[in-house]
């Protein structure tokens, strides 16, 4: 215990260096300027990646607004600690002194009251544990919400979508994804997803509706590697096997040559290419009568 102490008070002891310092420290109202206008830049490019990220739907809607709760938080208190700081550098001094005597006591006596050795043993941190029934709870208010206003948050039947598709709950999944309504229409991840979810709904068949969901993510992406897949696959279902061959050649273009994925992909393509030349070889025979 005794030196787990020690470290602490140079760990305080660090920490008020630099600390200090810095408070007693006035700073030109230009420097202040300067630094608002970036940490505004910052903050902006910061709100613009968080929007994109939830935009794609890579970000559920619970993270995105505890991020932009937090980058508004923070860009608050940026704010009005420049401005604090810009009135007079009294009160800086005097917080300087403040901190300088009571953070180690805070510290000691907080130590004192609530600390516990043991708990600081990497053996006794646990990952916190999710169970099955509470990621159906979580899943089933979300769908509730989105029954209760269903035309008024898009993204958020998309995530009711994807947690459908990985619960398994495939039919549920594809009429969260139609209920998604533009937003799907227009991104060829979204197309690619949904049409994986009906084909997986019913036996697992790529033949009509995911089919036109795949062209259409092929559309408008024509190098989209999920769609070349699906439009590959369901290509070799309904025996186009030079087709198949086709869509997946552009996708072996995109994966790293010495991948094992894109090993695997160039055994389907020649399994694909062979299917396609024996077929090829069958049809003058079939044409005799």
């Amino acid at each position: 215990m005794t030196g787990f102490l020690i470290a602490a008070a140079a760990l305080v002891a660090a920490t008020l260096l630099l600390l200090l310092p810095s408070l007693l420290r006035q700073r030109a109202p230009g420097a202040e300027a300067s630094r608002n206008a970036i940490n505004a830049g910052i903050y902006r490019d910061q709100l613009a990646e968080l929007e994109r990220d939830f935009a794609s739907a890579s970000l559920n809607q619970a993270d995105y607004e505890e991020g932009r709760r937090e980058l508004q938080r923070r860009l608050l208190e940026d704010a009005g600690g420049d401005a604090a700081a810009n009135t007079s550098a009294r009160p800086a001094r005097r917080s300087a002194l403040l901190i300088g005597l009571t953070l180690p006591i805070a510290a000691a006596l907080l130590y004192f009251a609530l600390g516990n050795i043991p708990a600081l043993s990497p053996d006794n941190a646990q990952p916190p544990k999710v169970t099955a029934q509470q990621i159906e709870e979580m899943v089933a208010k979300l769908a509730a919400r989105m029954e209760q206003n269903p035309d008024a948050d898009p993204k958020g039947w998309v995530m009711l979508a994807r947690s459908y598709k990985a619960m398994g709950r495939y039919e549920e999944a594809t009429q969260a994804f139609g209920k998604a309504g533009k937003l799907v229409d227009e991104d060829p991840h979204l197309l690619a997803e949904h049409a994986e979810a009906l084909a997986l709904s019913t036996g697992g068949s790529l033949r009509g509706r995911p089919s036109e969901l795949i062209a259409r993510a092929l559309k408008l992406d024509p190098q989209f590697p999920d769609a070349l897949v699906l439009a590959g696959t369901a290509a070799y279902e309904r025996e186009d096997y030079a087709a198949a061959a086709a869509y997946w050649e552009r996708l072996l273009k995109l994966l790293p040559p010495d991948s094992e994925d894109a090993q695997s992909l160039a055994d389907s393509i020649k399994k694909a290419r062979a299917a396609a030349q024996k077929q090829t070889r069958k049809k003058p025979a079939s044409g005799k009568p």
